[in-house]
């Protein structure tokens, strides 16, 4: 057993090393921000949910917030890296052995597979867990991935995604972690994308992988009758919209938002099911702070909001009470579930695009919190929780359940 005292070490928005003690106390916060229902014991009880991408950010959200208050049973997937004599686990490795013991200490059966989840050898896994472990049923999936390349099943050839705005280069404020710890407002021109650049993009972060677990599983004949499902996208303000929405990205979320509206009529027909996208808020993720000028965003967000941001746990709270009927299931003009009008408000984007042109380095501090997204940054990987003493030696090579022959 490996056991050392472990300090951040940083690369920009990245820490190289996660803190085991400090990502299960994460854990434990968006657990009682869940305000969960009381506990449901025996593994027939509850419904049987699937989430793909349930390690970090908005997936991880839903599966806590899906054990706490919904009360599922089901299979995480997810891709994390194990601790090494010269590393640590990744931060979702470590969240995920959490959200394995709170699931075992409320009664819940919740297992979570590591591996590749674009390949079908893990959807067989899936399917064939479900089947013996679940009654061959799955009431709700959730898609929630962000992967920056994708090796095709069928093709066995590696892409990789990109952040580009299409048609022409675009010139944007960003936020630069400086090595000192300080931040930096600078400008960054991005190159338009290439030809094939935006079909590879949306291959990867598209509804391409969700429409094929879903295939997968109609074909298994797994999908229990009013199946759900939803994958996660993103519209966002007019200020990021030329790298995001407008961008490579951006027809990626179009693309899951249009497959949305197919599946539905699939689901609809064969199994009485749904299928929807859910627009969700921003918020600080690593897959976030990768995208040139969303950092900044936030901030300045931050800055006009304070508190009444709603982090993920709150808005996967209110997609799995509108899921499972505790509130009606509104959707937009285009067939998705809306839980952003919090930070798409006319006023409060409006006073976001004030802050914005005129933000620079020099009165960032002015105009943003810079404090609360350190920690937020921190909190990411472990760190800067407190309760959590820093100076106590911890195991690092912590595992999680997976059961045999899975």
């Amino acid at each position: 057993m490996s056991e050392r005292v472990i300090a951040p070490v940083r690369r920009g928005f990245l820490c190289l090393d996660s803190h085991p003690t400090g990502c299960a106390r994460a854990v434990d916060d968006l657990w009682r921000a869940a305000a969960p229902v009381p506990p449901v014991h025996g593994r027939e009880e509850g419904a049987v949910a699937l989430v793909i991408g349930s390690s970090a950010g908005y997936g991880l959200a839903a599966t806590v917030a899906g054990l706490a208050r919904a009360g599922i049973r089901g299979i995480g997937v997810c891709s994390e890296r194990a601790a090494t004599d010269r590393r640590t686990a990744s931060a979702g490795w470590y969240r995920t052995a959490a959200v394995a013991e709170l699931a075992r200490r409320h009664g819940r059966d919740m297992v979570f597979l590591n591996g590749d989840g674009f390949g079908d050898a893990l959807k067989e896994r899936v399917a064939d867990l479900l089947d013996e472990r679940f009654g061959g049923r799955l009431d709700y999936l959730i898609h929630s991935v962000a992967a920056p390349r994708r090796t095709d099943p069928v093709t066995g050839s590696t892409e990789a995604s990109v952040l580009k705005p299409i048609g022409a280069p675009h010139t944007t404020k960003t936020l630069h972690f400086a090595a000192d710890g300080l931040f930096e407002v600078r400008k960054t021109t991005l190159e338009r994308a290439e030809s094939g650049e935006t079909e590879r993009t949306v291959a990867i972060m598209g509804g391409v992988d969700w429409e094929r677990w879903v295939t997968h599983l109609l074909d298994r004949r797994l999908l229990a009758d009013g199946f759900t499902t939803t994958a996660l996208s993103y519209v966002g303000s007019p200020v990021t919209a030329p790298v995001y929405r407008q961008g490579t990205i951006g027809a990626a979320k179009i693309h899951v938002e249009n497959t949305a509206t197919r599946l539905n009529e699939r689901l609809e027909k064969l199994v009485g099911g749904r299928a929807f996208a859910t627009v969700n808020g921003v918020a600080v993720t690593q897959s976030s702070n990768a995208i040139p000028g969303i950092a900044l965003y936030l901030l300045l967000l931050r800055g006009v909001l304070g508190e009444a941001m709603v982090p993920p746990i709150g808005q996967m709270s209110h997609l799995w009470e509108r899921m499972t009927g505790g509130r009606p299931l509104e959707v937009d003009s285009e067939g998705r579930v809306r839980v952003d009008a919090w930070e798409l408000d006319t006023e409060v984007q409006r006073a976001v695009e004030e802050r914005w042109a005129s933000v620079t380095t020099d009165n960032l501090a002015d105009l943003a919190d810079l404090d609360w997204f350190r920690a937020e940054v921190e909190r990411l990987f472990g760190f800067g929780i407190p309760g959590v003493d820093y100076t106590v030696p911890v195991r690092t090579d912590v595992p999680w359940s997976i059961p045999p022959g899975a």
